[in-house]
Protein backbone atom coordinates (compact mmCIF):
# COMPACT_ATOMS: atom_id res chain seq x y z
CA UNK A 1 0.00 0.00 0.00
CA UNK A 2 1.24 3.32 -1.49
CA UNK A 3 0.75 6.68 1.12
CA UNK A 4 0.28 9.78 -0.41
CA UNK A 5 1.21 11.88 2.88
CA UNK A 6 4.99 11.77 4.10
CA UNK A 7 5.50 11.84 7.61
CA UNK A 8 8.54 13.51 9.27
CA UNK A 9 8.93 13.05 13.48
CA UNK A 10 11.31 15.18 14.49
CA UNK A 11 13.45 15.05 17.59
CA UNK A 12 14.69 18.11 19.04
CA UNK A 13 16.98 19.49 21.75
CA UNK A 14 20.09 20.03 22.97
CA UNK A 15 21.97 16.28 24.40
CA UNK A 16 24.59 18.39 26.67
CA UNK A 17 21.70 19.52 28.78
CA UNK A 18 20.09 16.69 30.33
CA UNK A 19 16.37 16.59 29.58
CA UNK A 20 16.58 19.27 26.92
CA UNK A 21 17.69 16.53 24.69
CA UNK A 22 14.69 14.56 25.37
CA UNK A 23 12.90 15.08 22.02
CA UNK A 24 16.40 13.50 20.39
CA UNK A 25 16.36 10.70 22.68
CA UNK A 26 12.64 9.82 22.07
CA UNK A 27 13.50 9.43 18.37
CA UNK A 28 16.74 7.23 18.99
CA UNK A 29 14.38 4.98 21.44
CA UNK A 30 11.39 4.87 18.60
CA UNK A 31 14.19 3.88 15.75
CA UNK A 32 15.76 1.45 17.83
CA UNK A 33 12.45 -0.34 18.67
CA UNK A 34 9.89 0.67 15.54
CA UNK A 35 10.19 -0.64 12.34
CA UNK A 36 8.36 2.32 10.22
CA UNK A 37 6.48 2.66 7.16
CA UNK A 38 8.75 4.16 4.06
CA UNK A 39 6.68 7.33 3.96
CA UNK A 40 7.84 7.66 7.65
CA UNK A 41 11.02 9.37 8.49
CA UNK A 42 12.72 10.12 11.66
CA UNK A 43 15.18 12.46 12.25
CA UNK A 44 17.26 14.27 14.98
CA UNK A 45 17.25 17.60 14.46
CA UNK A 46 19.15 18.42 17.55
CA UNK A 47 19.17 22.51 17.61
CA UNK A 48 19.22 23.16 14.12
CA UNK A 49 16.22 25.81 13.99
CA UNK A 50 15.72 27.58 10.91
CA UNK A 51 18.27 24.90 9.03
CA UNK A 52 15.53 22.27 9.35
CA UNK A 53 13.05 23.97 6.70
CA UNK A 54 14.52 22.11 4.12
CA UNK A 55 13.36 18.73 5.52
CA UNK A 56 10.03 20.29 7.25
CA UNK A 57 9.16 21.48 3.68
CA UNK A 58 9.26 18.11 2.22
CA UNK A 59 6.81 16.33 5.07
CA UNK A 60 3.07 16.97 4.51
CA UNK A 61 2.85 15.66 8.83
CA UNK A 62 5.08 17.20 11.06
CA UNK A 63 5.33 15.96 14.27
CA UNK A 64 7.86 17.56 16.58
CA UNK A 65 9.06 15.57 19.75
CA UNK A 66 10.74 18.25 22.38
CA UNK A 67 10.33 19.15 25.86
CA UNK A 68 7.89 22.04 26.56
CA UNK A 69 7.55 24.33 29.48
CA UNK A 70 3.67 24.40 30.00
CA UNK A 71 4.17 25.24 33.48
CA UNK A 72 2.36 21.72 34.65
CA UNK A 73 4.50 19.05 36.68
CA UNK A 74 7.72 17.51 35.16
CA UNK A 75 6.53 14.26 33.52
CA UNK A 76 3.60 15.78 32.21
CA UNK A 77 2.67 14.95 28.20
CA UNK A 78 1.52 17.74 26.34
CA UNK A 79 -0.18 17.98 23.05
CA UNK A 80 0.43 21.40 21.08
CA UNK A 81 -0.74 22.91 17.61
CA UNK A 82 -1.93 26.24 16.15
CA UNK A 83 0.22 29.43 18.87
CA UNK A 84 0.48 26.73 21.45
CA UNK A 85 3.49 25.81 19.15
CA UNK A 86 5.75 28.72 20.08
CA UNK A 87 6.08 26.72 23.77
CA UNK A 88 8.07 24.33 21.79
CA UNK A 89 11.32 24.68 23.91
CA UNK A 90 14.03 23.98 21.53
CA UNK A 91 13.12 25.79 18.59
CA UNK A 92 13.04 29.02 20.47
CA UNK A 93 16.17 28.47 21.84
CA UNK A 94 17.21 27.59 18.84
CA UNK A 95 21.60 29.42 17.49
CA UNK A 96 18.49 31.34 15.25
CA UNK A 97 16.25 32.62 17.55
CA UNK A 98 12.86 31.71 15.99
CA UNK A 99 10.60 29.60 17.16
CA UNK A 100 8.95 26.04 15.25
CA UNK A 101 5.64 28.72 14.66
CA UNK A 102 8.18 31.35 12.52
CA UNK A 103 9.85 27.91 10.83
CA UNK A 104 6.65 27.45 9.89
CA UNK A 105 5.39 30.46 8.86
CA UNK A 106 8.82 31.02 6.82
CA UNK A 107 8.35 27.17 5.40
CA UNK A 108 4.60 28.39 3.53
CA UNK A 109 6.67 32.15 2.55
CA UNK A 110 8.82 29.49 0.97
CA UNK A 111 5.86 27.30 -0.86
CA UNK A 112 4.82 24.68 1.37
CA UNK A 113 3.98 24.75 5.19
CA UNK A 114 3.21 20.99 6.47
CA UNK A 115 0.49 20.72 9.54
CA UNK A 116 2.15 20.01 12.76
CA UNK A 117 1.91 19.07 16.13
CA UNK A 118 4.11 19.13 19.23
CA UNK A 119 4.32 16.29 21.85
CA UNK A 120 6.65 17.04 23.89
CA UNK A 121 7.02 16.51 27.89
CA UNK A 122 7.85 18.78 30.49
CA UNK A 123 11.29 18.64 31.87
CA UNK A 124 12.81 17.61 35.22
CA UNK A 125 15.65 19.36 34.29
CA UNK A 126 17.05 21.57 31.57
CA UNK A 127 19.76 23.48 32.30
CA UNK A 128 22.13 21.07 34.37
CA UNK A 129 25.18 19.66 32.07
CA UNK A 130 25.03 16.05 31.32
CA UNK A 131 24.41 13.82 28.19
CA UNK A 132 22.00 12.08 30.01
CA UNK A 133 18.49 12.10 30.90
CA UNK A 134 17.50 12.48 33.97
CA UNK A 135 16.86 9.26 35.76
CA UNK A 136 12.71 10.35 35.97
CA UNK A 137 12.73 11.35 32.44
CA UNK A 138 14.62 8.53 30.95
CA UNK A 139 11.54 6.29 32.86
CA UNK A 140 9.26 7.77 30.68
CA UNK A 141 10.55 7.58 27.78
CA UNK A 142 9.13 4.41 26.76
CA UNK A 143 5.23 5.13 27.70
CA UNK A 144 6.11 8.93 25.90
CA UNK A 145 6.93 7.26 22.60
CA UNK A 146 4.03 4.67 22.98
CA UNK A 147 1.88 7.93 23.03
CA UNK A 148 3.83 9.04 19.78
CA UNK A 149 3.01 6.00 17.54
CA UNK A 150 -0.42 6.07 18.85
CA UNK A 151 -0.98 9.75 18.41
CA UNK A 152 0.11 9.28 14.59
CA UNK A 153 -2.24 6.12 14.48
CA UNK A 154 -5.41 8.33 15.72
CA UNK A 155 -4.25 11.10 12.66
CA UNK A 156 -3.35 8.20 10.28
CA UNK A 157 -5.34 4.84 10.89
CA UNK A 158 -3.63 3.82 7.93
CA UNK A 159 -0.12 4.41 8.99
CA UNK A 160 -0.65 3.45 12.40
CA UNK A 161 -1.57 0.05 11.57
CA UNK A 162 2.16 -0.23 9.20
CA UNK A 163 3.89 0.62 12.30
CA UNK A 164 5.67 -2.26 13.85
CA UNK A 165 7.13 -2.79 17.76
CA UNK A 166 10.46 -4.46 16.88
CA UNK A 167 11.56 -4.18 20.83
CA UNK A 168 12.08 -7.56 22.29
CA UNK A 169 11.08 -6.65 25.51
CA UNK A 170 7.40 -5.66 24.38
CA UNK A 171 7.73 -9.08 22.24
CA UNK A 172 8.07 -11.61 25.37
Amino acid sequence: MRHSQKILILGVGNILLTDEGFGVRAVEYLRERYVWPEHVRLLDGGTQGLMLMGDIQECDLLIVLDVVLGGGTPGTVYLLEGEDLRKSFSFRDSMHQTDLLDTLITCELAGHRPRAVVIGMEPFDCESTGVELTPEAEARLPEFCRKVVSELARRLPECGAAIRSCDPRRNR
